[in-house]
């Protein structure tokens, strides 16, 4: 299937089976916000939970894990959503977390700098001389058809414009907006613009959302919704030292909504201006944090494969030096292959951090910049601290060794949305399958790993009549009082009431017929082998429960 079809196929089953819509739709919607639907919210909070298990539920502190150093703690925080502001001046976020903002004077269209890309525009000779570049056409991302795209409307006016009317104008090669010198910037056309050069220079833009606390709105109250769930558990960390029994090494997972004012939200749920991150600060000692870093590495990456990522569309990519934030040691993306992605293009599904001692020294000592390669307290215009730290201690003392330092952090920091876009996309599925009639007809399926499905196991009676409905129905309540989400479904041909459960990715499908009422034995139907097994409805729940756990 052709990628940008299936990607407005993975969209419209979204909406259709009440999986994602769009926030305040009857209102027109607003950009950048999605609300969760029935089945949306229960496979979200399911990728949660599968997250939070293995950080927190189902972590075995006493083992050491394969690859791992030594054994270590885990424990959780849930912190507030707005923070005092220094915490912001202190981590950078403050200061240098922004992207660059380019607008469209005419249209009043808005741009990240780094997503366009501007075609050279030129008039091929007639004479054998070079061809004459007259200008630049913007555009976002790129693509081998832009001309195409563009139309022959476009092409005339840009002909006008650039007083080229008997000329043939062709579309030549590109290079990124911010690459461009700033005179040869005033003959950019953005193609929704009808003037030349209506594209305004990048400037900063900061993406934390303001507000204010208290009654009055000044500068004193202003505060901010957090952009990041991680300097929550930053100015805590001597909080959790001092009331758990935790010892280093140990991890710090939270789950919790964050806010960044994206300039251009795009690509459904994966760039969105609210969404939920699920982040862990793993504190070290600084001789371990390199392997730690690459355990940490490597088990975040495996995980995603033990939900149903296939390995050919999920790569671990180190950053260059030139792409690692002011406090990083090192970075490595999960990247995956989205449908809305060109072939052989992945997007940013999380990111494993080394962010060495900066965020614990930052927030003890004040702002850290680097300086010949060291961290140092950035000084303001009066050679004071730019903006102070609060003074506090949060170095660890070991008491087994005597040594007291700054922990070293290695952060597995991913998206919640962008996990549950990602499976959701994984999972989508066209094949054959037999219809009522025996006939082979195309079957639309999510193929969602057991753990992530949101109905768990769907209950049919054959027909409603024969005492199968309240046959079913106690079966139906059975699996309800074992904690297994279940649907119960008695409308239409069996056939499709198996294509529904398919749809919305059920891994299996038991069907009341009339051996039941004679044998105690249901069918068991299996979603992606589609084979049908007899079981006892005494053994059936253990049966099923025991299947989902694979």
């Amino acid at each position: 299937m052709p990628t940008e079809n299936r990607m407005e196929n993975i969209v419209a089953l979204a909406k259709r089976r009440g999986f994602v819509f769009q926030s305040s739709e009857i209102y027109g919607g607003l950009n950048g916000f999605w609300d969760y639907g029935p089945l949306g919210v229960e496979l979200k909070r399911n990728v949660r939970q599968a997250w939070w298990a293995d950080m927190i539920t189902e972590h075995d502190e006493i083992s050491t894990p394969a690859g791992a150093p030594c054994s270590f703690d885990m424990v959780g925080v849930e912190t507030s959503i707005i923070m005092h502001p220094q915490v912001w001046k202190v981590s950078g976020h403050y200061d240098l977390f922004a992207d660059k903002l380019v607008d469209c004077r005419e249209t009043k269209a808005r741009f990240r700098a780094d997503h366009l890309t501007c075609y050279s525009v030129v008039v091929p000779s007639t004479t054998g001389e070079a061809p004459t570049r007259i200008g630049y056409v913007a555009a976002v991302g790129t693509t081998d058809d832009f001309a195409e795209q563009l139309g022959k409307s476009f092409l005339k006016r840009m002909q006008t414009a650039f007083a080229r009317d008997k000329a043939e104008v062709q579309i030549g090669d590109q290079q990124p907006f911010l690459a461009l010198p700033v005179p040869e910037r005033a003959t950019v056309w953005n193609p929704e613009a009808k003037a030349v050069g209506t594209l305004t220079d990048p400037r900063d833009f900061n993406l934390m959302f303001e507000t204010f606390t208290g009654a009055l709105q000044s500068d004193e109250n202003k505060a901010f919704l957090r952009p990041e769930t991680a300097q929550g558990m930053f100015v805590n960390f001597k909080n959790v030292c001092d009331s758990s029994r935790v010892k280093l090494p140990f991890g710090v997972a939270q789950i919790g909504k964050s806010f960044r004012n994206e300039i251009t939200p795009r690509n459904f749920t994966f760039r969105s201006r609210e969404f939920e991150q699920m982040e862990m600060e793993f504190f070290c000692h600084p001789s371990q944090s390199l392997q730690w870093y690459q355990y940490w590495r490597d088990r975040r990456y495996n995980w995603y494969m033990q939900l149903g990522i296939a390995k050919e569309n999920l790569i671990l990519r180190e950053h260059a030096q030139e792409e690692l934030a002011h406090y990083s040691v090192g970075t490595a993306d999960l990247e995956y292959a989205f449908p809305f992605l060109e072939a052989g293009q992945y997007g940013e599904l999380e990111g494993v951090a080394h962010r060495g001692d900066f965020d614990l020294r930052s927030h003890s000592e004040g702002k850290l910049c680097k300086e010949n390669g060291q961290l140092v307290v950035e000084k303001g215009p009066d050679g004071k601290a730019k903006y102070q730290g609060s003074g506090k201690d949060l170095s660890y003392f070991d008491d087994q060794t005597r040594e007291r330092f700054v922990p070293h952090v290695i952060e597995p920091a991913a998206g919640c949305d962008r996990a549950t876009l990602a499976f959701l996309c994984e999972a989508y599925h066209e094949d054959q399958a037999p219809d009522d009639k025996g006939e082979m007809q195309t079957r639309l399926v999510l193929k969602l790993h057991p753990k992530l499905a949101p109905v768990k196991v769907a209950v049919f009676p054959l027909i409603k009549k024969d005492g199968m409905p309240e046959k079913a129905a106690a079966i139906y309540r059975e699996f309800k009082q074992a904690g297994i989400a279940v649907a119960y479904d008695q409308q239409a041909a069996i056939g499709r009431r198996y294509r529904r459960m398919d749809e919305i990715g059920t891994p299996f499908c038991v069907t009341v017929d009339g051996d039941t009422l004679t044998a105690d034995t249901v069918t068991v139907r299996d979603r992606d082998t589609l084979k049908q097994d007899r079981v006892s409805v005494k053994e059936l729940v253990d049966h099923v429960r025991s299947r989902l756990r694979g």
